[in-house]
């Protein structure tokens, strides 16, 4: 069979998601005390009545942030970090923001801040050694690790981003050794067995299996984890396995197109049901019509059935989207060689 083709996502993509969509670094006082408005307006009442309380020009800085008005969230802050100059929380909370929305150097200005007002505190500590290490700074990261260890040797997050640090460093050794001290202190670090399923992944470890069903037993509607466990079970040959959790995929977010084309990839390039596959592209470029691997692939069903037009239509396409894609390139040149004028 001719080859299609897969993506896997890059790290520094996976970084990007994570602080795009608010992983990664966020706050311990995420959730605010007591029943709370569900519109801008609604606070806006609130801080009328109480205009000295932080607590509600935070909540309504997340409302401007998830409207994506940037500035209007950051004033927001800014009011609550006037209102209680001497608090950690407040610094910490647009710290995050910033973060959320990969504004490093001012998280970092924050973090620090907030390490001043609370030298004896671990949280600040924390984010900034993750700030450091998602900018590149192992061994400044590092420090920063050790430092919360030495206030707290119990400490999971410190040990998580030790093992985070050695993997990104290459010590996938010294990761797994810090990664299972990690969920050794807290056997609910999510985060924990998902980097243990991906180190033992990429040595095609059947133990990746058992990590990546201890996250989704801790989030069973993580796509992330069926993702990762849907990939292993890919690639190592558990063909009804990786379907499954492409179909669970589907149905936590039926709007996710890589579910759709990777169940399409599986049943194309391993099982040979060409329809079937046929009709996960179908699904994959309805969620996103800039799937330029999807009209790819599309393309090769229709070769493979001799539809050789329709299938000149999708290579095209997946050129147009992506001009360095050679396998649509060599999909053109095949068809030109079955006798297809090609244009």
């Amino acid at each position: 069979m001719l080859h299609c083709t897969f993506v896997r996502y890059s790290l520094a993509l996976l970084v990007l998601l994570c602080l795009g969509c608010g992983g990664g670094v966020t706050s311990d006082q995420d959730a605010l005390p007591g029943v709370q408005p569900t519109t801008i307006a609604g606070v806006d009442s609130l801080i009328l009545r109480d205009p000295q309380n932080p607590e509600l020009y935070v909540l309504r800085g997340r409302m401007h942030e998830a409207m994506d008005s940037m500035g209007l969230a950051v004033n927001d802050h800014k009011r609550a970090i006037q209102l209680d100059s001497t608090s950690t929380r407040w610094r910490l909370a647009l710290g995050d923001l910033y973060y959320r929305h990969v504004d490093l150097p001012k998280a970092e200005v924050q973090f620090q801040h907030a390490m001043r007002l609370a030298p004896d505190s671990n949280e600040a500590r924390l984010k900034l050694s993750e700030l450091r290490l998602v900018k590149g700074e192992f061994v400044e990261a590092m420090q920063l690790a050790n430092d919360a260890l030495r206030i707290d040797d119990q400490n999971a997050r410190a040990y998580f981003l030790k093992g985070w640090i050695h993997r990104q460093a290459g010590d996938t050794a010294l990761a797994i050794s810090s990664y299972r001290t990690a969920v050794e202190r807290d056997p609910d670090l999510y985060e924990a067995y998902v980097a243990l399923g991906l180190i033992h992944a990429d040595k095609q470890d059947p133990l990746a299996m058992q990590y990546y069903n201890a996250a989704i037993e801790l989030r069973p509607r993580s796509v992330e984890a069926w993702y990762d466990k849907g990939m292993f079970a890919q690639e190592t040959g558990q063909d009804s396995i990786a379907l499954e959790c492409y179909a669970r995929i589907k149905e936590i977010d039926p709007k996710n197109p890589t579910a759709w084309y990777n169940t399409g990839f599986v049943l194309l390039e391993h099982l040979d049901r060409i329809p079937e596959a046929r009709a996960e592209f179908n699904q994959a470029i309805a969620v996103l019509p800039t799937y330029a691997f999807a009209y790819y692939n599309r393309g090769l069903t229709y070769e493979l059935e001799n539809e050789l037009d329709s299938a000149l239509v999708d290579y095209k396409k997946a050129l147009a989207l992506r001009p360095d894609m050679d396998l649509a390139a060599e999909g053109l040149s095949r068809l030109q060689a079955k006798g297809l004028r090609v244009r």
